[in-house]
């Protein structure tokens, strides 16, 4: 498994390094609005509004009140040391743009699967594309207002998921919250790093 890194000089000489995460999951979920939350400058959004088209194809049972959605990216910078910075991915939910994921996931370090357990099989897609590539991921349940609660190992066993990897509630809204997210998918691709490889 090798993934790619951006490194650069600045005037000083001095070597910054980037690191690529990736936010997938279904139509909806709150991806947009975690990468909003917790950058560092303006999010840049690629959102256009729905249509009675886009109507035929994308579902908005459960999300009725979405108007717009991401047709390419978001995209948002988050500065860890002065030499280090994350620069986190945003991809879009529905199928007819799936074919995105292919170019945003070059270079990415790991990945956050947002979820909404009132569609939780909208998130089998990016589990299933993030398993089959053999990149280090984790869940994130996004934790909306008046729907019901679910134990994390609950949604373990609806997911199929290992033991071991971590699934984590949040608000996508709030900054400390979508901290927390990406701390907790450094800290598991480091320690999945660490894992000695079978043979």
């Amino acid at each position: 498994m090798a993934y790619g890194g951006y490194e650069a000089e600045d005037s000083t000489g001095t070597r910054h390094r980037a690191i690529k995460i990736l936010l997938a999951g279904g139509f909806g979920v709150g991806k947009t609005t975690l990468v909003g939350a917790v950058s560092e400058i303006r999010p840049l959004r690629t959102e256009e509004p729905l249509t009675q088209s886009s109507a035929l194809v994308d579902s908005t049972v459960g999300v009725e009140r979405k108007t717009t959605t991401t047709v390419a990216m978001d995209f948002g910078r988050i500065t860890l040391r002065d030499d280090l910075v994350l620069y986190l991915f945003g991809t879009p939910g529905q199928e007819r743009f799936w074919f995105m994921w292919d170019e945003l996931v070059v270079g990415a370090l790991g990945a956050v699967v947002l979820a909404d357990t009132r569609r939780l099989a909208d998130c089998f897609p990016a589990i299933d594309y993030f398993e089959r590539r053999d990149i280090p991921f984790i869940v994130a349940l996004n934790c909306f207002e008046g729907s019901r609660r679910y134990s994390v190992e609950d949604v373990r066993v609806a997911l199929d998921l290992d033991p071991g990897l971590p699934i984590i509630l949040c608000d996508a809204r709030s900054r400390e919250s979508a901290k927390e997210v990406l701390i907790a998918l450094i800290e598991h691709v480091l320690s999945v790093a660490d894992e000695p490889v079978s043979r």
